[in-house]
C-alpha cells in the first residue's frame, strides 16, 4: 500500500475548500448561497494593465521561460512603488524577489529559513497557512496570543516571559488579517527591537495596506529592519488581480538571496505577459486607490448593516478588505453562528475559530460582493433576524 508523508498527516485540507463544498451542494440543490466568506476581488484590475498583457501575449517570443528572479521592469516598478508609497529605498537587483503570489512565499522563507524542530512563532488569531506551511516543514508551531484588550497587538511582556531558545522565525500581518487592526510605527519599531534582541527574523505579511486606508505603511521603514525583517506583499488586493498571482519578497539581499535559493529549485518564472501587466498596474496613481476605496467604504456600510442585524459588535477604524466583529452571546460557538446564517439564511460568513482559538467568538464577512449582493445578504439575515424575535417575543407582529 502507498502511504503518504509523515507531513500531510499533520495539516488538514484548507477550511475554505473544504466549506466550498458545501456551499457548491447546496446551490445543487436551488439554495443560491450568498458567499460573503473569501477575500476575492470582484472588481477590474487596471485596464492599461490588461490590455498590456493581451498586447504582449500576441507577441513573438513572450511564451518561453523566464528568470527566476522576475524580469528587470517589475523588479523596478515594484521598487518605485515602494519608494513612492512606502518611503522606502529598495535596490531592484537584490532587494526584490517578484513571486508567483505572496502565498508562495510563506512556504518559500519558511523551507529557506526553518530547520526540522526550530520554533515558529504564529499569531493566534491569523492566517492558517503561517501554522500549515510551519508544520510542513517540521517546525515546532508556538502560538502567540493578538487580544482585543491588547488592539489585537503581540503582548511583548507576555513574549518575554516565553521560551524563546529555538525561535528562528515570527509571523506577523498587520494591516491584519483577520481582526483589521491597522499597523502602526510603534507597533513595527516593538517587532524589530524584538527581533533584534532575540535573533528573530520577523516576516511581516502586507497585502492589505491599501485598502481602506489613506497611509500605507511597510515595516522596512523602521531603522534597523533590513537585517532582521523580511515584508511580503501583493496586487492581489490593491490592484484587484488575485487570479494573476504576482506578489513580491523584500528585504536585505542577502537575505533574499536564500529565498531565491528555494524558488529557483521549484518553478521556473512568471509568464511574460503577466509581469509586463503587472509593471503597468504598479504605476497606477494614488486615484486608482482612492476609486477602489470609494467602493469599498460602501460595501463596507453594508456589512455593517449586516453585522448589526445579528446584533453583532465591530470596531469601525478597522482597516483592509474584510470585518471583524463579536459574535452575540447565545452562540455557542462561531461555527454554530456560521452555520445557523448558511442553513436558515444561506448567507455563509466565517466563523472566527478557523483563525486560532482566539477567534472563538468572532466572526468575518468580506467586502468582495457587490452591493447588490451585499443588500440581497442583507435582506435575508434580517428576514431571518426578525423571525427569531418574533418567536422569542421581543418584536410584536401588528395585526
Amino acid at each position: 500500500m502507498i502511504t503518504p508523508a509523515t507531513r500531510t498527516t499533520l495539516v488538514n485540507e484548507y477550511y475554505f475548500s473544504v466549506k466550498l463544498k458545501e456551499i457548491e451542494q447546496m446551490n445543487k440543490a436551488g439554495k443560491k448561497v450568498i458567499n460573503l466568506g473569501i477575500g476575492n476581488p470582484d472588481m477590474p484590475a487596471p485596464k492599461d494593465a490588461i490590455e498590456t498583457m493581451v498586447d504582449s501575449a500576441r507577441s513573438y517570443g513572450t511564451n518561453g521561460y523566464q528568470s527566476y528572479t522576475g524580469i528587470p521592469e517589475l523588479r523596478k516598478a515594484f521598487s518605485d512603488w515602494y519608494k513612492e508609497f512606502y518611503r522606502v529605498e529598495l535596490n531592484p537587483a537584490n532587494e526584490i524577489l517578484p513571486l508567483i503570489g505572496s502565498k508562495e512565499g510563506i512556504m518559500h522563507i519558511s523551507m529557506a529559513f526553518i530547520n526540522p524542530k526550530d520554533k515558529v512563532l504564529v499569531p493566534d488569531p491569523g492566517y492558517p497557512t503561517y501554522k500549515a506551511v510551519s508544520l510542513m516543514v517540521g517546525a515546532d508551531v508556538i502560538n502567540y496570543n493578538l487580544k482585543p484588550e491588547n488592539s489585537w497587538e503581540p503582548d511583548f511582556d507576555e513574549l518575554e516571559n516565553m521560551d524563546l531558545s529555538g525561535v528562528r522565525l515570527m509571523w506577523v500581518n498587520y494591516p491584519n488579517m483577520p481582526t483589521g487592526q491597522p499597523a502602526s510605527y510603534n507597533l513595527y519599531r516593538k517587532l524589530i527591537d524584538f527581533g533584534t534582541k532575540h535573533g528573530i527574523l520577523i516576516c511581516n505579511d502586507n497585502p492589505y495596506s491599501f485598502i481602506l486606508n489613506d497611509k500605507p505603511i511597510s515595516i522596512l521603514e523602521i531603522e534597523g529592519s533590513k537585517g532582521i525583517a523580511l515584508e511580503l506583499n501583493s496586487m492581489s488586493k490593491s490592484h484587484n488581480m488575485a487570479g494573476f498571482r504576482v506578489g513580491m519578497l523584500a528585504g536585505e539581499s542577502r537575505l533574499i538571496s536564500y529565498v531565491l535559493k528555494v524558488k529557483s529549485n521549484m518553478d521556473s518564472g512568471m509568464y511574460r505577459p503577466l509581469q509586463l501587466a503587472a509593471v503597468k498596474a504598479l504605476s497606477c496613481n494614488r486615484e486608482w486607490y482612492e476609486s477602489l476605496n470609494k467602493e469599498y467604504i460602501r460595501r463596507r456600510d453594508l456589512v455593517w448593516q449586516i453585522f448589526d442585524a445579528t446584533d453583532s459588535v465591530y470596531d469601525k477604524e478597522q482597516k483592509g478588505m474584510f470585518v471583524w466583529a463579536k459574535i452575540p452571546g447565545n452562540f455557542h460557538s462561531s461555527e454554530e453562528f456560521s452555520d445557523k446564517y448558511l442553513h436558515e439564511s444561506n448567507v455563509f460568513i466565517t466563523p472566527g475559530h478557523i483563525f486560532g482559538s482566539n477567534g472563538e467568538g468572532f466572526a468575518r464577512i468580506s467586502l468582495c460582493c457587490n452591493e447588490e449582493t451585499l443588500l440581497e445578504a442583507l435582506e435575508r439575515v434580517r428576514r431571518k433576524s426578525e423571525k427569531r424575535r418574533v418567536k422569542s417575543g421581543e418584536l410584536k407582529v401588528e395585526s
